[in-house]
């Protein structure tokens, strides 16, 4: 009999977890929900995560680290090909993968591909998820549920558990951080006490810049959004209670005719862009901001090797 006391915990657990899913599964959603902040940007439209970002759950029993991955699909691009390449790395090294297969939508041929390809990390337990629970009737939840499980044996993957879930609503976030933790190794914390995600501060800077930039856009221009920063730093010479940080970014685009979406009627959608990063970053960031936008063109870039590494892929 263990003479453990009750509040002494006796396997602290610490570990890696990864959502995978088609574009818009409600990847981030989630990821966001779990760490309890913003980490990872969200958007209406599909295929808007390129980095593999941790976030990080802090739990008395545990740390989970969550990697959100771009969705996998048929990649039409060498930065598709690229963005499936981090996915499938991704699979190879967590202790889980979490599926999400939202219950708003069918499950389609992409979702087919996608449990397949996952299938073939045989050792790596898989969890499914029902997203977008909160879009739905109970009984369409029913039907949903037995859909993942005959989508499983189909494709000989047993699920370690299967759960619907509002990232939206809060509706099971506890218990999909329960399910993942189960199948993490004992061990130490990874990270310390307050750390939220291990990306840099300019990469989540960037991405709140592509978001907002994002949002309100036709539909075939969010794949020809990039964003670098080129400066980021604290003004010199401000009093400490009055800090204000300096940034300067670039979106990249890849063609002139895209430019006047952008920047709109005598550069209105520019300016209001940068007031909803600026808001963004400085409630991520906790400092007043200023926020410099300018827009190039880099033609092609989403085929051309050598602008995917000068921004960053």
């Amino acid at each position: 009999m263990s003479t453990t006391p009750e509040n002494v915990i006796a396997e602290f657990k610490s570990g890696f977890a990864c959502f995978v899913g088609r574009p818009n599964a409600g990847k981030s959603t989630l990821t966001n929900a779990l760490v309890g902040q913003k980490i990872v940007i969200t958007s209406s439209k599909p295929q808007t995560t390129r980095h593999a970002v941790r976030g990080i759950v802090h739990r008395p029993d545990a740390q989970l680290i969550l990697v959100d991955t771009p969705g996998l699909h048929k990649p039409r691009t060498l930065l598709g090909e690229r963005l499936n390449d981090v996915v499938k790395t991704t699979w190879a090294e967590v202790d889980v993968i979490g599926i999400c297969l939202p219950a708003s939508d069918k499950i389609g041929p992409g979702d087919r591909f996608l449990v397949t390809e996952a299938a073939k990390v045989a050792k790596t337990p898989k969890v499914a998820l029902a997203t977008k629970a909160d879009l739905v009737a109970p009984e369409r939840m029913v039907e949903h549920l037995a859909e993942i499980q005959k989508l499983g044996e189909s494709v000989g993957i047993e699920w370690a558990s299967v759960v619907p879930v509002s990232a939206t609503s809060g509706y099971q976030v506890e218990v999909v951080a329960d399910e993942l933790v189960k199948f993490l190794p004992v061990g130490q914390p990874l990270y310390p006490d307050g750390d939220v995600t291990d990306e840099p501060e300019e990469i989540l800077v960037g991405e709140l810049i592509r978001e907002a930039a994002l949002e309100g856009v036709r539909d075939e221009l969010p794949h020809s959004i990039a964003v670098t920063i080129d400066e980021m730093g604290l003004r010199e010479g401000r009093p400490e209670d009055k800090p204000l940080l300096d940034i300067y970014a670039n979106i990249f685009l890849e063609r002139d005719s895209q430019k006047g979406i952008v920047i709109g009627h005598k550069g209105a959608r520019l300016r209001e862009v940068g007031a909803n990063a600026r808001r963004q970053i400085e409630a991520l960031l906790g400092t007043p901001v200023y926020l410099d936008l300018h827009v190039k063109i880099a033609k092609n870039w989403q085929t051309d090797a050598k602008h995917l590494r000068k921004l960053g892929f």
